[in-house]
């Protein structure tokens, strides 16, 4: 094996390691703050009949529960579950926490998955337009319209929405994933994502629009795109063909960075909308006190998060050369030293 690629094997190497000291770490601050939150982890189990129990029968809940061992302790004990796979019980559904994750990340997925379809096509076709008509009427109206709706929060939006379209128009439902009996319809699903991926778009569209429109407008300050207005090319062409390829790059890094970011706006529309997914059981579980169920999410949260992160640098790496030739250069001199 060539120094060079000893060299690339130890950098991921690190990068691994880099991901499991922040996991651990994010996991260690998810468990104290979830402790020492308000709140009674026995209500979420047993409901109000918790407030009936003697004194000997709290106590024997808490044993059964771990509850009464002290805090390292518990920690350590989850840490040992969560290598093993076993995310433990859910105090509120009283059922596996890995099984409760499993029926609700679809609705999530969906949800988010679309939105982030939406947003980046959308968001690609703005950014070509104002930077196709830089400076124009339409140019500023569109980026005055995007600063606006992308400083109005996701939850004043969403509620915004529910109040014109649900409650005073009542066209669109209010919340929800699908209608009673009504699962296995596609259409009544996607009924019921107009309001929250519309929510999801007009937060995160215009900001990446906009940084679309920036990147093909310096673009076009470049010496090859005064060489191809000379030959006759229009406009239109060289943004849409030479200008699109070269920030490709920052393009793929931006769309995988995004990721996280269109994922946590997930959580907020869920939560408003009663939308059963990832999000509404973050919500429940930090609520309820729901401690099993909150560290796997923020795990998982986390996780994603990491690994998106990753992937961006990785991607930045493998498809722009110049990167590629300043770290193998750096590489090589420092072996070389």
């Amino acid at each position: 094996m060539s120094k060079l690629w000893k060299g690339r094997i130890e950098y991921a190497a690190m990068m691994l390691a880099r991901m499991v000291v922040l996991m651990l770490l994010l996991s260690i601050i998810i468990f104290v703050i979830a402790d020492k939150c308000p709140g009674d982890p026995l209500k979420s189990y047993y409901g109000d009949g918790v407030e009936r129990l003697s004194i000997e029968e709290r106590q024997a809940a808490e044993a059964r529960l771990g509850l009464d061992q002290p805090l390292p302790t518990r920690y350590g004990k989850w840490v040992k579950n969560f290598i093993r796979g076993d995310l433990g019980l859910s105090y509120k559904y009283k059922q596996p926490v890995s099984e409760v994750i499993g029926r609700m990340w679809t609705n999530t997925l969906i949800l988010g998955g679309l939105a982030y379809v939406l947003t980046f096509g959308l968001a690609v076709w703005l950014g070509k337009f104002c930077a196709l008509h830089e400076d124009s009427p339409a140019d500023r109206v569109i980026c005055k319209i995007g600063v606006i709706s992308g400083n109005i929060p996701a939850f004043f939006m969403a509620l915004l929405l529910i109040l014109i379209f649900s409650v005073n128009l009542r066209v669109l439902p209010a919340g929800g994933a699908y209608s009673y009996g009504m699962s296995g319809s596609i259409a009544d699903r996607l009924y019921h994502l107009v309001l929250p991926v519309t929510v999801l778009v007009l937060e995160h569209l215009w900001y990446y629009a906009y940084m679309i429109r920036n990147k093909l407008v310096e673009e076009t300050r470049q010496d090859y795109v005064l060489l191809c207005k000379a030959e006759g090319m229009p406009r239109k062409t060289i943004i849409s063909k030479s200008c699109m390829r070269n920030i490709m790059p920052s393009l793929l890094v931006m769309m995988a960075v995004s990721v996280p970011h269109i994922l946590g706006g997930t959580y907020v529309v869920e939560t408003v909308f009663s939308y059963p997914g990832l999000g509404t059981l973050s919500f429940e579980s930090a609520m309820y006190k729901d401690y099993n169920m909150l560290m796997a999410l923020c795990m998982i949260t986390g996780l994603v998060m990491l690994v998106f992160n990753m992937m961006a640098k990785v991607i930045n790496e493998f498809i722009d050369p110049r990167m590629q030739y300043e770290k193998t250069a750096e590489e090589v001199a420092g072996y070389e030293a």
